[in-house]
């Protein structure tokens, strides 16, 4: 329990990999103007990483050093083509949204890199939930900052619900401002590239937190041992 335990910390906080490894950065400033885009793609590259993950942890064994790369490659495309087809015929309004950025998940660095440096290395459970654990942590921040970014442009929340959920989501809209003009900076890319910024640094803020509270909490546990020990002796 403890590595899977590890596992999450690292794809939810400590690696994140749009936080820390900063990875997948271009469709997350192109399409995260709203939560329902930010959710489309974080669902869709989500269930290609499980999915490679998993698959390339049961064939490691069986790929040669020399061309794992390019085997690598093959199944994430499948896969992705797999999703793409998906989107297309039951989300399809969405996928145009989302355009290029579907097919794209191929070339995306966190998938390749967890295949890489992970699955490659690891059993099939712990591929899976390393997949899963960076998904969740990638979508997370997607969702954030589309939140972030359709509040301040738009004045709304899960604006085009519908294009994902079905037409029952219309209900989902929430108008939390009313605007008679746009905030354009918030959503274009620009306004996405600020706010992951100001995400990092926010993110940094709690680590330095975090860092100095294990601090003085092992500086009192040792002055607590030190005392203990000046009384023994006494």
């Amino acid at each position: 329990m403890s590595e899977y335990r590890e596992i999450a910390l690292q794809g939810l906080w400590k690696n994140n990999p749009a936080l820390v490894q900063r990875l997948g950065l271009c469709p997350m400033l192109a399409v995260t103007a709203t939560v329902t885009n930010a959710l489309g793609l974080g669902v869709a590259t989500m269930a290609v990483l499980v999915a490679s993950n998993t698959l390339i942890s049961l064939i490691r064994r069986w790929v040669p050093n020399e061309i794992r790369i390019p085997v690598f490659v093959t199944i994430i495309a499948s896969l992705v083509t797999c999703v793409q087809l998906l989107m297309n015929a039951y989300t399809y309004n969405l996928y145009l949204n989302l355009g290029i950025f579907i097919p794209l998940i191929v070339t995306n660095c966190i998938i390749i890199g967890r295949a890489e440096s992970f699955a490659a290395k690891n059993s099939a459970p712990a591929a899976a939930f390393d997949g899963l654990m960076m998904g969740l942590g990638f979508t997370a921040i997607l969702l954030i900052l589309g939140g972030a970014r359709e509040i301040i442009g738009n004045g709304t929340l899960f604006d085009g619900a519908n294009l994902l959920l079905g037409d029952w989501a219309n209900s989902l809209r929430i108008e939390v401002f009313h605007f008679n003009q746009h905030m354009l900076l918030a959503i274009l890319p620009p306004g996405a590239f600020i706010g992951l910024g100001l995400l990092i640094a926010l993110k940094y803020v709690i680590d330095q937190r975090l860092k100095a509270r294990e601090q003085k909490r092992i500086a009192q546990q040792n002055s607590q041992v030190q005392s203990a020990n000046e009384v023994s002796a006494s």
